[in-house]
């Protein structure tokens, strides 16, 4: 991974393509276009068989500049660095600080690319590339980008190993809540990958980490318990609560507050209507008296 840093001081872990992606990619966009270009070049020598050799030439210088080094150019500014070839690899032309690449950093790559690529046969690209720590060809250092791999492994995770069946519930009374995350984050890392240190470089990670997990419990482990095993209980315990919390929090079904109401309850619970009875003889309406306005 290398680290690219943004104008805003973030730093980018990216991985940047080596020798051997690059010149596949190369090689896929070579075909595609040398094969268009010698399409174009046919048509053009049947369109233009009736001119002079000064316009067939010229045609000809033409054709070979928007094709071979202005179709080229125009792909990556469109793509944002992604012609077909790096497509197919997984690449991408980025800047120096991660951003994507603009017409002049194209143009840039195009114009030195006709040099180190077409003139040499790509002998001038290959010995930059692999002289660079980045991989980086001449059209990339003046232009200030890089390819990287934009389709990147995602890394093995294993699950954190149980603790002893001996430690299993000795943990239970231990306060955890003054552990901060970063040490967890550490704990998990350390058990995670112990098998793969050197067993006198694991114990001394085990023993710090042990240490600092004693002086945020306050409680010392068990006399005779290594400080891997402890790790594990402390971490297993941990474990353990975050299950029994998740589970309480979640409504378990038949319970009150998960059943719903009974229709004969609803109807209970709803307000009785109004008996006629029940209003008040100031709010009956005015009898009628038997007089008629005039019409």
């Amino acid at each position: 991974m290398s680290g690219v840093v943004t104008g805003d001081a973030v730093v980018l872990g990216l991985q940047p393509a080596r020798l051997p992606s690059r010149a596949l990619a190369l090689l896929l966009d070579a075909l595609v276009v040398w094969a268009a270009y010698l399409l174009i070049t046919v048509g053009l020598a049947l369109a233009t068989a009736s001119l002079d050799d000064a316009a067939q030439t010229a045609m000809s210088i033409a054709s070979f500049l928007l094709v071979l080094v202005g179709a080229p150019i125009a792909v990556e500014t469109l793509s944002h660095g992604r012609s077909l070839g790096k497509l197919a690899c997984g690449l991408r032309v980025v800047r120096d600080d991660g951003g994507p690449i603009r017409f002049r950093h194209a143009l840039v790559r195009g114009a030195m690319g006709v040099v180190e690529i077409l003139m040499t046969l790509g002998t001038v690209a290959c010995i930059a590339s692999l002289v660079s720590a980045r991989g980086r060809r001449i059209g990339d250092v003046f232009a200030g980008t890089l390819v990287v791999r934009e389709r990147v492994p995602a890394a093995r995770t294993s699950a954190v190993p149980p603790p002893p069946p001996w430690l299993v519930g000795r943990f239970t009374e231990l306060d955890l809540s003054a552990v901060p995350d970063g040490l967890w984050l550490e704990v998990r890392q350390y058990l995670t990958r112990m098998r793969q240190l050197d067993p006198a470089v694991g114990q001394r990670i085990a023993e710090r980490l042990a240490d600092e997990l004693v002086a945020r419990t306050g409680t010392p482990p068990p006399a005779g318990v290594p400080a891997a095993a402890y790790l594990a209980g402390v971490v297993g315990e941990r474990q353990a609560r975050d299950a029994r919390r998740a589970f309480a929090a979640a409504p378990v079904p038949g319970s009150p507050a998960s059943s719903p109401v009974p229709p004969s309850a609803s109807a209970s619970s709803s307000p009785s209507p109004v008996s006629p009875s029940s209003v008040s003889p100031s709010a009956e309406p005015e009898r009628a008296t038997g007089f008629a306005p005039p019409a």
